[in-house]
Parts: structure tokens; C-alpha cells; sequence
């Protein structure tokens, strides 16, 4: 019997203590980037989107490929990306954590939607009140103190 796979993933990630690094004017040309590098590791990006501190990304991936082998890649050659670009003067750095879900098939329209309103859904909500959300929609247990990494300013 031949192997045929649909792994579809909701994939969110934000910068490092959730900064708002992400600039307006290259986030298109960011979330291109971020498509080859998913090409690169045998996936398809179908949606991306996101605001100044935070990605969303659904996208079919390789089962010869683990996830956590794709988003590494994904956050430090993006990062590489944007800190060489001559428009960023402070390093940007990526979060060490991401969240990644199963979608299925049927329900990767509502969740294509959901990614592209995400300027829209930001107006009414923090990345932090919806990123809780999105794990208590999973039944997904967590501790709120090591959710989110914290800036220790000294």
C-alpha cells in the first residue's frame, strides 16, 4: 500500500517577550520568506498572517519532518532575515516556545479566515489573552507564570 498524509498544523509563535518588532512595512515580505523556508523543509505554507508581535501560520507538513525541526528552522533563518535587513538597528529575536495544532481538513477554511483577520481580531484582544484561549480550546494545561517568557530587566 502506497502512504498518503494531510498534516495540517495551526502553528503560532510570537517575538521574543512578545515585543512589537514585527514591521508593517516588511511583514509581506517576511511571511514570503517564511513560505520558502517551509518549502525548503518539504511543507506548504497555505496561510499566513499576524500582527507586530506575533505569526500564525497553517501549513501542511512532511511527516519525514519533525515539527520542531521545522520551526527551528523557520524562527533562526527568519530571524537571520530580518536582523540582516539595514532598516533594523535593535537585534529581533523569536520567543523559544511555539504552540502547534492539528487542524483537519474541514476545518481549515475557518482556520485560514482566522489567520487572515488578525490585524481585525487584535483590536478586541491582547496576543496573550488569545494565545490562552487558543490553549484552553485545545484542553491543552498549562501554569500562566510559564506561559510567556519574561524580560528580566535589571
Amino acid at each position: 500500500m502506497s502512504t498518503f498524509t494531510n498534516l495540517l498544523f495551526h502553528i503560532v509563535y510570537s517575538t521574543k517577550y512578545r515585543k512589537r518588532t514585527i514591521r508593517l512595512e516588511w511583514q509581506d515580505e517576511l511571511y514570503g520568506y517564511v513560505g520558502g523556508i517551509v518549502r525548503d523543509q518539504k511543507g506548504t505554507l497555505l496561510k499566513i498572517g499576524g500582527v507586530e508581535d506575533h505569526v500564525h501560520l497553517l501549513a501542511k507538513l512532511s511527516p519525514t519532518i519533525a515539527i520542531s525541526d521545522v520551526l527551528r528552522k523557520i524562527k533562526s533563518n527568519s530571524s537571520k532575515w530580518i536582523n540582516g535587513r539595514p532598516d533594523v538597528s535593535r537585534m529581533f529575536e523569536w520567543q523559544s516556545g511555539y504552540a502547534a495544532f492539528s487542524v483537519s481538513e474541514s476545518q481549515s477554511p475557518s482556520v485560514s479566515d482566522y489567520i487572515a483577520s488578525q490585524a481585525e481580531h487584535h483590536r478586541k484582544m491582547t496576543f496573550e489573552e488569545e494565545f490562552l484561549a487558543i490553549l484552553r480550546k485545545h484542553n491543552i494545561e498549562f501554569d500562566t507564570r510559564y506561559v510567556f517568557e519574561q524580560e528580566i530587566i535589571e
